[in-house]
């Protein structure tokens, strides 16, 4: 758990991160912020309707990368949709700010847990290190 919270704090103390995904042979990067850890998992957020969405459900490999403090961090790994109502709630409780476009009943609202992620820290004074959860 110590690398998965050492991540979101770094995530959290940037406050943007970049959601790389991939549509046919083309990257697409686009700024989320929208964070939370439930049951032990990395979590995001976007909506069904939105063209990221549709990107993750033809191919779950995508890549966040975030910079703070002279330091940045990038996560690869698969984000999976997680289907339950709870997470759904969970993640708008802990972001209320999204509450005024999505609501965990409203059939949009999709959340995302990160599987099999390797986190590299780097900056351009120190080695590289990568923490996996």
């Amino acid at each position: 758990m110590e690398a998965l919270e050492r991540v979101y704090n770094f995530l959290k103390e940037a406050g943007v991160f970049y959601l790389a995904t991939v549509e046919g042979d083309q990257p697409r990067v686009r700024p989320f912020g929208a964070l939370n850890i439930f049951e032990g998992k990395l979590y995001t957020q976007t909506g069904h309707i939105k063209p990221v969405s549709k990107q993750l459900a033809a191919n779950p490999k995508a890549e966040i990368c975030a910079f703070k403090d002279g330091m940045w961090l990038r996560v690869s790994a698969k984000l999976i949709e997680d289907t339950r109502r709870e997470a759904r709630k969970d993640m708008l409780d802990k972001n209320p700010g999204l509450r005024n476009m999505y609501s965990e009943d409203d059939g949009n609202t999709e959340v995302v847990y990160f599987q099999d992620a390797v986190a590299t820290f780097s900056s351009f004074t120190s080695a590289p290190e990568t923490v996996t959860f």
